[in-house]
């Protein structure tokens, strides 16, 4: 298995028999939010490779300043563990801590390799490219802790996660490509239900590619955005009626949202990298939010990095042409934007949250049928 930068893919998942020895001994124990426990998870099944654990203060400060690890390979948003400052003053350097959910559940391992402070304010300007609290990802920064803890960790239980059985480990996915003979795989990042304008991207690339992985975040996202229960249940019926059998591996990434635009689509295409794509579709506004970002800021950054290693789809915002009669973008449609539909999923989450008809246009029918056949709370 080969990571996102050539190496192996990293295996950090303690035996059964390994984890009983180990919580036997008489550990510090410390309780994570789920978005860290998460984080810990990718790390230990290669989603987060090369990464072996929390970043120390060096590789978090080249990846605010440099985009880049310490080593120098290519990486755009910290994976951190925050802790309490009276926790921290206790903490031996290479002290082993055994790390657990909020419920006392013990899931992890972490060797204590450095505790250390941070500079919030230049850490947001940096990363989310603003620093107001109004922007979610600055927001969730600003309400951490202080202190940070930095080293290897070791998973010792999986997460007590709602959606386990979608939450396919980069092992899995690249033995399924193996297993249909792909040579290249297209990734699609989601946090929304599927529209046609989703639809027609992601078909696009399979024009050109073997196979797609469609891997909606089904993690931690702001209030408004659409719940994992019905991303999936939308998927799980525009894929069996509207793609090819065994064209698309359908996941979901246990990981939360961080809003940061460009940097954040950078970091979702070393992850699907580590998953066995080679190319990944960057569409308009990559997890972008509000107004904090440019329509396609996400696209120019891919331009500064040429050794990610996936190659990016850089597709424009797709639109249905009254003229046309079909979805195309402004590098295939003439016509002027009189004719032009723009898919909203401001209108979509509207038009949902009122009953109201949804145009075939925006979304295919069984996809509504389906969205409105069970719970309606559709939204975090």
């Amino acid at each position: 298995m080969i990571c996102a930068h050539g190496g192996k893919l990293i295996n950090k998942i303690i035996s059964k028999e390994e984890s009983r020895d180990i919580l036997k001994k008489n550990y510090l124990r410390i309780v994570a939010g789920r978005d860290f426990i998460l984080d810990l998870e990718k790390i230990a099944i290669g989603a987060y490779s090369p990464l072996t654990g929390f970043m120390k203060k060096s590789d978090i400060e080249s990846v605010i300043y440099k985009m880049r690890l310490a080593s120098g390979c290519v990486w755009t948003i910290p994976i951190f563990l925050p802790v309490e400052d009276k926790i921290a003053l206790d903490i031996k350097k290479n002290e082993l801590i055994i790390i657990c959910e909020e419920n006392g559940r013990e899931v992890g391992l972490l060797r204590a390799e450095e505790v250390f402070s941070f500079n919030k304010p230049a850490w947001a300007k940096e990363v989310f490219g603003t620093k107001s609290l109004n922007h979610p990802g600055v927001k969730k920064l600003f309400d951490t802790h202080n202190k940070l803890i930095g080293g290897e960790v070791w998973l010792l239980d999986k997460p007590d996660f709602e959606f386990e059985k979608f939450n396919l480990s980069p092992q899995q996915t690249r033995e399924i490509i193996l297993e249909r003979n792909w040579k290249t795989v297209a990734s699609f990042q989601t946090r929304n239900i599927p529209h046609r304008a989703h639809e027609f991207q992601q078909k696009l690339a399979l024009s050109i590619t073997d196979g797609i992985l469609i891997h909606p975040i089904i993690g931690w996202k702001k209030a408004g955005d659409f719940h994992p229960e019905h991303i999936i249940k939308a998927y799980k019926v525009l894929i069996k009626n509207y793609f090819p059998r065994n064209s698309v591996i359908f996941a979901g990434l246990a990981t939360a949202m961080r809003y940061a635009g460009p940097r954040e689509a950078v970091f979702h295409a070393i992850i699907r990298k580590n998953y066995g794509c080679t190319h990944f579709i960057v569409g308009r506004d990559h997890a972008g939010v509000g107004d904090f970002y440019g329509k396609y800021d996400a696209h120019h950054i891919f331009e500064t990095l040429p050794d990610l290693g996936i190659k990016p789809l850089l597709f424009r915002e797709p639109y249905y042409c009254n003229k046309c009669r079909e979805m195309v973008s402004d590098r295939i449609c003439p016509h002027g934007t009189k004719w032009h539909n723009y898919i909203s999923g401001t209108k979509i989450r509207e038009l949902l949250s009122t009953k109201k008809d949804i145009p075939e246009f925006m979304m295919r029918k069984e996809v509504v049928e389906a969205m409105r056949s069970g719970k309606t709370n559709y939204f975090l």
